[in-house]
């Protein structure tokens, strides 16, 4: 089996590629001033272009999980999310609230998706 590793360094990868799946490292936005729609609209973004990298896209991924560092975001992050996925595509999903790496970061998601 071969593994590709996307923009990697000594602690981890932004995206491994093996056996048929590309699993994203959780992503978060780079602009931590942005409200949680507008992170996760940012977060989305790099998804998408991670995904694109590995050959794949948005319609391919099975599953998600996504933390939020205030469950009261819950409807302003699930406003955005909903609109980004493709209707007849959502994802097998978990969300919940916990503490991230860096108080400034509102929301981070993971992906999973078929090569």
């Amino acid at each position: 089996m071969t593994i590709k590793r996307l923009h990697t360094n000594t602690r981890m990868s932004q995206a491994v590629i093996a056996n048929g799946f590309v699993f994203l490292a959780g992503q978060v936005a780079t602009d931590t001033a942005k409200d949680v729609a507008g992170q996760t609209r940012e977060i989305l973004d790099k998804i998408d272009a991670l995904l694109a990298e590995s050959g794949t896209d948005k319609t391919k991924i099975v599953q998600a999980t996504i933390w939020l560092a205030d469950h009261t975001t819950f409807e302003q992050m699930n406003s955005v999310w909903d609109a980004w996925v493709p209707a007849g595509h959502a994802p097998a999903r978990a969300c919940v609230e916990s503490a991230l790496a860096r108080p400034a970061f509102t929301v981070e998601i993971g992906v999973v998706a078929v090569a």
